[in-house]
Formats: C-alpha cells, sequence, structure tokens
C-alpha cells in the first residue's frame, strides 16, 4: 500500500519550483504592513506609547533582555516545560485515541468520558489543579498537558476512524496481517489528521502555559511579563507577547515541514 502511493506521487508533474518559490515570500507581506504601520501610529501618537509602544522600542528591549542573558534563562525554561507537557499529553492522546478507534471495548471505555472531559475549559481547572498538584512545575506542565490532549485526541481518533474500511479488507485480502495493516494502511491514512492534531495541540499548549507561567512562577516568559506588569514596563509584556507568538510559529513551521516529508505521496489542493 505505501509502495503503491509512493508511485501514485511519482508520477504527477510537479510544479516548477521557480513558479512556486517566490510566492512563499509573499507570505511576509502583510506581516511587514503591519509592523510599519504599528510603528508610524506609535510615532505619531495615534498609539500611546505608554500602552503600546513601537516595534523599534520592543526591539530594543528584547535586545538588552538577550545581551544580558535574561531572555535565555527564561526562555529555557518555558521551552522545557512546553516540551515535557506536549510529550505527556500528546503520547497519552495518541495511544487512548488509537485504542478507542481501533477497539470497541477501548471505544465504549475511552471516547465517552474523553468527550465529557472536553467540555471543561481546562485553564477553568487551575484552582483544582493547585489542590492536587501544587503551585510548582507540575501545574505548569499538567496545564500544557491538558491544552494539548484534546486537539490530539480527537484529531487521531477522526482519522483513523476515516479510513476507508474497503483499504482495510483489501489489505488483508492481499494477506497483510493484523499489524502490517496497521503499519501499511491505518497508520499512512491517519497521519494527515495526527500531524493537524499535532499542530492545533502545540498552539493550545503554548495558550496553556500564557497562563501556568503566571501562578507563582520564578523564571519563564510568563514570569517575565508578569513582574514587567508589576513596574508598568510595557515593552517587556509586549516583548513577552512576541515571543510566544514567534515560538508558536517556529513550531508550527517545523511541524509543516515533517509534514510535507512525511506526506510527500500526498498532493493536497494548492491555492491559485
Amino acid at each position: 500500500m505505501t509502495t503503491l502511493l509512493n508511485e501514485v506521487a511519482v508520477s504527477p508533474a510537479r510544479a516548477p519550483a521557480r513558479n512556486r518559490r517566490p510566492r512563499r515570500w509573499y507570505r511576509l507581506i502583510s506581516p511587514l504592513v503591519l509592523v510599519v504601520t504599528w510603528e508610524a501610529a506609535a510615532r505619531t501618537g495615534v498609539l500611546p506609547e505608554e500602552k503600546v509602544p513601537a516595534p523599534s522600542v520592543v526591539a530594543r528591549t528584547g535586545w538588552r533582555l538577550a545581551t544580558e542573558g535574561e531572555l535565555t534563562t527564561h526562555l529555557l525554561d518555558s521551552l522545557t516545560r512546553a516540551l515535557i507537557g506536549l510529550a505527556i499529553g500528546g503520547s497519552l492522546a495518541v495511544v487512548l485515541a488509537a485504542t478507542a478507534a481501533l477497539l470497541r471495548l477501548g471505544d465504549n471505555a475511552i471516547d465517552p468520558p474523553v468527550q465529557m472531559a472536553r467540555m471543561l475549559p481546562h485553564l477553568g481547572l487551575v484552582p483544582l489543579l493547585i489542590i492536587w498538584v501544587g503551585i510548582g512545575e507540575e501545574l505548569k506542565i499538567s496545564l500544557v498537558a491538558l491544552g494539548s490532549f484534546f486537539p490530539l485526541y480527537f484529531n487521531t481518533y477522526a482519522g483513523i476512524r476515516d479510513i476507508d474500511q474497503r483499504l482495510v479488507e483489501a489489505a488483508k485480502t492481499c494477506g497483510l496481517n493484523q499489524w502490517q495493516r496497521l503499519r501499511h494502511v491505518v497508520l499512512p491514512g491517519a497521519l494527515p489528521s495526527l500531524f493537524l492534531g499535532l499542530r492545533l495541540a502545540i498552539g493550545a499548549g503554548w495558550l496553556s502555559l500564557v497562563v501556568g507561567e503566571q501562578v507563582n512562577a520564578q523564571t519563564g516568559i510568563g514570569f517575565l511579563m508578569m513582574e514587567a506588569r508589576e513596574f508598568a514596563q510595557t515593552d517587556v509584556v509586549v516583548f513577552g507577547l512576541l515571543v510566544y507568538a514567534l515560538l508558536g510559529l517556529l513550531s508550527d513551521a517545523l511541524i509543516r515541514i515533517a509534514e510535507r516529508r512525511t506526506l510527500a505521496w500526498r498532493r493536497g489542493l494548492q491555492a491559485t
């Protein structure tokens, strides 16, 4: 099945690289226009400096934090919390989703509680989590794990269930055993949904970390922002938000690259 998909992917003629490559730069136009407009509005007084500092001011603040070494410490701690939480929540989501999607007993036992739990706002569980795990690192990691769990679970579950049953039957007819069917039919068929769930899970994890690092933290980008708020350092707060945004964009870009390489056999609709 995988070999057949690879052969189909090779046959269609690909669009010339010279026609597609310049279009990637077009995505930078709107962010640059936004930054220029922001800078002009701040310099002309349309945006009060004490409320929203100019991008140039935010950039100088970021450079100062980086040269002093303060940014590196907070950034590494935030990345560590995000990676641990994503690993815990993501692993649990994939295992439970696969069990619920492939086994009727697993579906009856796992999916109903997860469907009920998803109705609860996980950020609203902070008081309860403080009682359960305290206000240390466990709280931050638990919030990231909860935030990343549900998007990955539901997309993995849907990806497996959306596989055409006729493909599985055809693989069984060709003599593939259960493990081979999982490897050559179920896994390739569920990968697009799994990657989508991973992208959504990373975004939800970063949002959860913003809240978690504002609860009794001593390091992290969220702590840096909370400390700056106490001293009315708006430029530091805005810089912290930009760091979170850039981390989210970088994470999404890495997942997109992995998705393109892993799903090279899959040709989706191209924008015109």
